[in-house]
């Protein structure tokens, strides 16, 4: 041994120790991200059109449990085999409004699903209720409130009416709507989320995290079926409120709210000529939705410890929604970067089919409602590259 050597210090307990605890954390830790941030994804084999199996047993379970009357199977209990009391005029509007855009991209061609859906349109302009400026909204009842979002789905279903059969015998009721959404609109850009036919005007100081999305969306579709009327002015209003000020005034966390209805109006807007901030917010949806998928298809064998379980197909049908909405925007915004929306699209629309039921529908806790359907359809049909938002874009 060298003089040099016999001055090196021998290790102590004490360092063997903290050496040994370091090993231990470090393996933890890659252990927790192996079933967590790091865990393998699972996306089965996926195609355009391998879906449509999916679309048509999901449309089917909304039209054969429809009522003469329009209205819509609303919640539905497997275990006890019986609906679920309630009804929501919002989702019943979302229903026809997915049973229009079917009818679109099978050209019309399903009879029975065109015929639902004017059932279901004709339940909501019964319940119309005309505003003094010549605006109308649907609500449950005469007496109730009417929704901004009931409004706007009802509006965007008509307008997928109109691309779907060329028919103008409803654009009275178009304009009518399209008016009662911009006597919801505040100075911001955003929407209120009530009118009170009591008083005859909006119910101050209640916005809604869906209403304004969906608000654009229709007014966006307003102004492509009457391009010169000014439809698009209140559009840029709200897509600057939702781009620049609406998560963190409406408390919206984390950011951003992944709002489908936001990222439908980007993809109506690919031609508007946007600017840097509208395609940032594009940028940092499409992040969200597919972080979304990401996380979902990580939650498989231990990972599903720390994941939480699969949303339900309402849920997880509004992702595909979203980000198939952005990939229209994608292809047709060449200041847009490339990015895996295709990947995730088909890796998330894979595993929303094989989450139906042999029945059509997409149980959560053996509970399903009618927008469990809803939005599993339009997403699976947002997936499909042969669908494009309403069918009118070339």
């Amino acid at each position: 041994m060298s003089a040099l050597s016999s001055l090196r210090p021998l290790p102590s307990s004490r360092a063997t120790r903290r050496l040994i605890a370091w090993v231990v954390v470090w393996v933890v830790t890659a252990g927790l991200l192996r079933v967590t941030l790091a865990a393998p994804e699972v996306c089965p084999q996926y195609s355009p059109g391998d879906g449509q199996a999916a679309i048509d047993s999901g449309a089917d379970w909304i039209v054969r449990t429809q009522e003469p009357s329009g209205r819509y199977l609303y919640e539905y209990d497997r275990r006890t085999e019986s609906a679920v009391p309630g009804y929501n005029l919002v989702r019943h509007a979302g229903g026809t409004m997915s049973l229009y855009q079917l009818a679109i991209a099978q050209q019309g061609s399903n009879h029975q699903v065109v015929e639902a859906a004017d059932r279901g349109m004709n339940y909501l302009l019964e319940r119309a209720v005309v505003t003094s400026d010549g605006g109308m909204g649907p609500a449950l009842s005469p007496r109730g409130p009417v929704k901004t979002g009931t409004a706007s789905l009802t509006l965007v279903s008509l307008a997928h009416r109109r691309i779907l059969t060329g028919d103008p015998g409803f654009d009275n009721e178009m304009r009518a709507l399209g008016r009662f959404l911009v006597g919801q609109q505040l100075p911001d850009g955003g929407m209120l989320n009530f009118w009170d036919p009591k008083s005859g005007a909006p119910v101050p100081g209640q916005r809604s995290r869906f209403a304004t999305g969906e608000a654009a969306w229709g007014l966006a579709l307003m102004h492509e079926a009457f391009p010169g009327e000014g439809w698009d002015t209140p559009v840029w209003a709200i897509m600057d409120y939702l781009a620049t000020e609406r998560d963190e005034l409406e408390e919206l966390w984390p950011p951003p709210w992944p709002d489908q209805w936001a990222a439908y109006t980007l993809g109506e807007m690919a031609e508007w000529g946007l600017e840097d901030h509208h395609l940032d917010y594009a940028r940092r949806l499409a992040g969200r939705f597919s972080q979304m998928i990401r996380w979902d298809a990580q939650r498989e064998g231990v990972a599903e410890i720390s994941h939480l379980p699969m949303p339900r197909g309402g849920g997880y049908g509004t992702i595909l929604e979203g980000l198939g909405a952005l990939e229209w925007l994608w292809l047709n915004e060449p200041r847009l970067a490339d990015a895996p929306l295709r990947y995730r699209l088909e890796c998330g629309a894979a595993r929303l089919a094989e989450a139906q039921d042999a029945d059509g529908a997409w149980y959560y806790d053996d509970l399903t409602r009618v927008d469990d359907q809803q939005h599993a359809v339009s997403g699976l049909l947002m997936a499909d590259a042969s669908f494009n938002l309403g069918g009118n874009k070339p």
